[in-house]
């Protein structure tokens, strides 16, 4: 039996499909043999089923290299590694990314999770169990001393719950790489260095040029892409030099990183979301207000001066939008990202639209790798249905009203979510109250009339 798709506008992933006559795809089981008009002899038979979708746009679905299930749409790193059992974040992580597939994303890379959380969400779709987006998926990432997941004191030091661990040297980095890949993972995460909010080490690099090559080549010797977080220009640099395959953020990258991104063929992930929808909706009743903002707004600054000429220099950019935290919780925010390269980066709506999905897919990071990304036969029959034209206007994917359904496999995904779930005050950190209620500042929110002593 095949299925018949008549397509209104159709974005293949490369281009805009243009040919005499109707549109269609042509879908067999879960993998798509025919994009284009058809021919006299390519016509629905009986037991075809024929879905009218001429007045839609049609696309590939929608990937998202960045997105952290196990993080439970954090306020906080303690939420991150300290609340929640392992166990139930793996449950409700599964929720997380059925959130993001009815966002219109069918695929989705994680890097960064608890334990084996993310693995056994991936697994747990893979043996049909649970219908979800196809997932790739590293493990805990590997931080130094001044890398990302290293933000509490030293006394307390970097929990087991974390979703990160601490290394010492290459030599304890390399073993947990080996341990990584003998558990499961699809590539290795490196925390090169951590945020500008850090008082105590800023952007410096948390591993050496010799440790960080060290690290990235046992990984590509055992057949694993490496992704690092590197903001600053040192981080970017000793990452480009050791040829990892992405790098995330890069908002302070020098010339000399951005001469190593492109003699080592390196991608870029900018991953504006998180900075820019913490500029946007932080309030100041928020506890990271105004200086996280304030530091974001920095970055922003920076990252709109940099990527543009990395852009120009024919570096290839992927799309990822840091989905896990409050501010970018999960199928909300995803495909403002497109519209932050739009508006920030100089991209056309249809480079962006082709980042997030042929650049994602053929950057051979993902488990599907090819087969998903682009509509063409032979490909996974992934694609999405949406009510305008996001060529003209990018935001409207940002619209789930105009998301008309969404296939995966040559299946239309049907998810009713519990609206009614709920959150426990067990998965956060509890705060009891936020400032200290002095003399002072009691007089100012509610000022007193004296009491007399009787």
């Amino acid at each position: 039996m095949k299925q018949f798709i008549k397509c209104g506008k159709l974005f293949t992933g490369n281009a805009m499909a243009n040919g005499p006559g109707d549109q269609y795809l042509v879908v067999e089981g879960d993998s798509i043999s025919h994009v284009g008009s058809l021919s006299p002899g390519l016509q629905p038979g009986p037991g075809d089923t024929v879905t009218d979708y001429s007045r839609f746009f049609i696309a590939p679905g929608l990937i998202d290299i960045h997105v952290h299930l196990s993080y439970g749409n954090a306020k906080t790193e303690e939420d991150i590694d300290l609340y929640a059992s392992v166990e139930f974040r793996a449950l409700r992580g599964l929720e997380a990314a059925q959130k993001v597939l009815k966002a219109g994303y069918t695929s989705i890379a994680d890097p960064a999770t608890t334990s084996l959380v993310t693995p056994a969400i991936r697994d747990a779709i893979d043996a049909g169990l649970f219908v979800g987006p196809r997932i790739t998926t590293s493990g805990r990432q590997i931080t130094g001393r001044q890398g990302l997941s290293d933000w509490y004191p030293r006394w307390v030091g970097v929990p087991s719950t974390s979703i990160g661990v601490l290394v010492r040297n290459a030599a304890e980095g390399i073993e947990e790489i080996r341990c990584q890949i003998k558990d499961g993972v699809d590539f290795i995460k490196i925390a090169m260095d951590g945020d500008a909010m850090n008082p105590a080490t800023g952007l410096s690099s948390g591993f050496t040029q010799e440790e960080t090559t060290a690290m990235v080549t046992e990984a590509h010797r055992l057949g694993r892409k490496v992704i690092t977080h590197a903001r600053g220009a040192e981080a970017i640099r000793y990452a480009a030099k050791a040829g990892v395959d992405i790098i995330f953020h890069a908002s302070w990258m020098d010339d000399e990183g951005l001469e190593w991104v492109v003699k080592n063929g390196c991608h870029l992930c900018p991953t504006l979301s998180l900075i820019v929808n913490d500029i946007d909706f932080t309030r100041a009743t928020d506890g990271c207000y105004p200086d996280f903002p304030d530091a974001h707004k920095r970055e922003l600054e920076s990252a709109c001066k940099v990527l543009p000429k990395a852009k120009a220099a024919g570096v290839p950019f992927m799309v990822g939008s840091d989905a896990g935290f409050a501010v970018t919780p999960y199928g909300e925010w995803h495909a403002r990202e497109l519209e932050h390269l739009v508006r920030y980066l100089g991209f056309s709506p249809e480079e962006a639209l082709r980042c997030t999905t042929k650049g994602n897919a053929e950057a051979g990071l993902l488990r599907a790798g090819a087969k998903t990304g682009t509509l063409q036969p032979g490909r996974h029959a992934d694609f999405i249905v949406i009510d305008g034209d996001p060529l003209q206007d990018i935001e409207i994917l940002q619209d789930k009203s105009r998301l008309k359904a969404i296939y995966l496999g040559g299946e239309k995904v049907e998810l009713a979510l519990n609206p009614n779930a709920k959150r426990l005050r067990s998965e956060f950190s509890y705060q009891m109250w936020s400032e200290v209620y002095t003399q002072e500042r009691i007089n100012e929110l509610m000022p007193r009339k004296r009491r007399l002593a009787v």
